[in-house]
C-alpha cells in the first residue's frame, strides 16, 4: 500500500464522522452549548475543516476553498476570512453562527475532495518535503497530513459526542 493511499483512507476517515455527526441533525443543535463556555456542533466542525482547508492548501501552494469558492461569503461570519478558530475565545465561539448544516457538509465535501487531489499526487519521497522550519525538528509534509488529521478526528469525534449528548437532553 502507498503512503498516499492510507493517507486518503484517515482523511475519508474524518469526512466520515463529519457527515456522521451532521446527518440528519435538528439545526437547533448546531449552535447549543452544554455550558457556556463549551464548543458547540457548528464551531467543531468549521474550525476542523478551516484548518484542513488552511494547513493543505498551503502545502499544496493553492488557494483555500473558503475563499476560493465562496464558502466565507455563504457562511457570513464575522472573523476575518484567514480566521481558522484557533485561540478564538468562547465568546468567538458564540458568535459562529451556522443554522444550515448543510453550509457545514458542503463546505467538509469540498475542502476533502481538494484534499484527496492534492494526496493522489504524492510519492513517499513528498512526504519528506520541510514544509514548516519554525520547529525543532522541522516539520516535515507527512507530519503536517498526520497532524491534520489527528486535530480533525478529535473534533469530529467531539461533534458527534455533543451532538448525542444534546440529542438526549
Amino acid at each position: 500500500m502507498e503512503s498516499r493511499d492510507l493517507l486518503l483512507t484517515a482523511f475519508g476517515n474524518v469526512e466520515e464522522v463529519v457527515r456522521g455527526a451532521l446527518d440528519g441533525i435538528d439545526p437547533d443543535l448546531l449552535n447549543a452549548r452544554i455550558d457556556p463556555e463549551a464548543n458547540t456542533i457548528a464551531w467543531l466542525v468549521w474550525h476542523l475543516t478551516r484548518v484542513q482547508d488552511d494547513h493543505v492548501s498551503e502545502v499544496a501552494g493553492v488557494e483555500q476553498a473558503y475563499t476560493d469558492a465562496g464558502w466565507a461569503d455563504r457562511f457570513g461570519l464575522p472573523f476575518d476570512p484567514a480566521a481558522i478558530g484557533y485561540g478564538f475565545s468562547s465568546s468567538d465561539v458564540g458568535r459562529t453562527q451556522v443554522t444550515d448544516p448543510q453550509l457545514l457538509v458542503g463546505y467538509h465535501a469540498d475542502v476533502h475532495r481538494r484534499t484527496a487531489e492534492f494526496l493522489r499526487t504524492l510519492t513517499a519521497a513528498d512526504l519528506d518535503r520541510v514544509v514548516d522550519e519554525r520547529w525543532d525538528p522541522p516539520v516535515t509534509l507527512g507530519v503536517r497530513l498526520v497532524s491534520v488529521i489527528g486535530d480533525d478526528l478529535q473534533h469530529a469525534g467531539q461533534a458527534a459526542l455533543l451532538r448525542g449528548s444534546l440529542e438526549r437532553r
